[in-house]
């Protein structure tokens, strides 16, 4: 889940260290330098968070429905980054590894916590041509419809039917109620200069595999998965703006005759507008053959057919060190993804978030989230959590 030196985001500081590429804020304000010297540097930033959780369930089936407590780690798994960067001669190259972990090992596996590696790639970035990104980073698709969500440092929605409750990892934040997850991929991506608030982003990715069962034959890809993003910031009546147009796009093939081909495709867009501590967000997106919680896993060959779409409405306003956020997020899935049958996923939440210092937060929220099936109510829920938490970034 990246560098704009002339305009800083102030949500999550830490975070946007580690996405230099996509234009968010100064990275060298949440990093720990560690050498610089000779036009080369590394430096390091991390995110440390845990959260008092209660949530009540109430779904169909009475033996479901129960109040659960937990400790855990929010929206966000913790990670500690390391980044690399040399000038030579009129190129800047860079590189970044962050390692992303969970807390929530404790209950079922002891102590055998996995690491997750959401991103290993390097740059080569020239001011006048643009920056080229190789390796393991986040998609285009959804990227910015995520990164600009007034709710990132906290928790979120956590579908009991989903298995976020009792789950060992995250909640899902608005993962499946207004956009989809931009997947960590393999990908090679050029990133424009910034052009008058205008950036340009196009990048190959691997395709995703569209076939699940070796009875339906062998699922393949002529060509990778094409993503691309377009933003646009800009200054208009004292407030500031920025917009972005994101969108996805695969084809796959399969060796079965008679299982057709799947095109997976997908646009997101947004718009935020920041005037003194008040600040305003929308976002959507609408997808086919695209799973709509995640954007790499379309699965099931019968994900040709889904057709999802979402958006996300958010306010907050931010006085001294206090952030109030309001938050509601809607996906529709008409059928073939989550919920076989389809479904409504809706969440609403409030959050007040307190910084004792740069790198130090406090958070408390109260979320609900509710599943509306199209078709009768086997697998219709109604989540309520409340959540309260500290968030430490370097």
């Amino acid at each position: 889940m990246h560098n704009n030196k002339n305009r800083q985001h102030p949500l999550f500081p830490a975070l946007i260290a580690g996405l230099s590429t996509l234009g968010l804020g100064n990275a060298a304000q949440a990093q720990i330098m560690l050498y610089d010297k000779d036009q080369t540097t590394f430096s390091t930033d991390g995110y440390v968070n845990a959260f008092y959780v209660n949530s009540k369930v109430d779904r169909a089936g009475e033996q479901y429905d129960r109040r659960q407590a937990r400790v855990k780690m929010g929206f966000l798994p913790n990670y500690l980054g390391f980044n690399m960067g040399k000038q030579v001669d009129d190129l800047k190259l860079g590189a970044r590894a962050s390692f992303w972990v969970t807390i929530n090992d404790s209950q079922d596996n002891g102590t055998d916590t996995a690491i997750d590696v959401r991103q290993f790639y390097g740059t080569v970035a020239n001011p006048e041509w643009g920056e080229v990104l190789i390796g393991k980073d986040f998609g285009l698709f959804a990227r910015s419809n995520i990164l600009l969500d007034e709710m990132l440092a906290g928790y979120g929605q956590v579908s009991d039917s989903l298995g976020l409750v009792d789950g060992g990892g995250v909640s899902f934040g608005n993962i499946g109620s207004g956009y989809p997850y931009p997947f960590p991929s393999s990908q090679i991506t050029y990133r424009s200069p910034l052009m008058d608030g205008l950036r340009v982003a196009v990048g190959i990715l691997d395709p995703v595999d569209t076939n699940d069962s070796s009875t339906l034959g062998k699922a393949y890809q002529k060509n990778p998965r094409t993503e691309s993003e377009i933003t646009y910031q800009f200054d208009l009546g004292g407030a500031k703006f920025y917009s972005w147009l994101n969108g996805s796009y695969q084809t796959s093939d399969n060796t079965d005759p008679e299982v057709r081909s799947v095109t997976s495709r997908g646009l997101g867009y947004g718009l935020q507008a920041k005037l003194g501590g008040l600040s305003l967000t929308g976002s959507g997106f609408q997808a086919r053959g695209i799973n709509p919680f995640f954007t790499n896993n379309a699965g099931k060959a019968t994900l040709r057919n889904v057709d999802s779409r979402g958006y996300l409405l958010q306010g907050s306003y931010k006085l001294g060190k206090n952030r109030l956020a309001l938050s509601y997020g809607k996906t529709r899935d008409d059928g073939n993804g989550v919920v076989g049958s389809g479904a409504d996923y809706q969440t609403r939440g409030v959050a007040l978030f307190h910084d004792i210092n740069d790198n130090l937060k406090l958070v408390a929220e109260y979320n609900q989230f509710q599943i509306d099936g199209h078709r009768g109510s086997a697998q219709n829920e109604d989540t309520n959590t409340f959540a309260v938490g500290a968030v430490l970034t370097w």
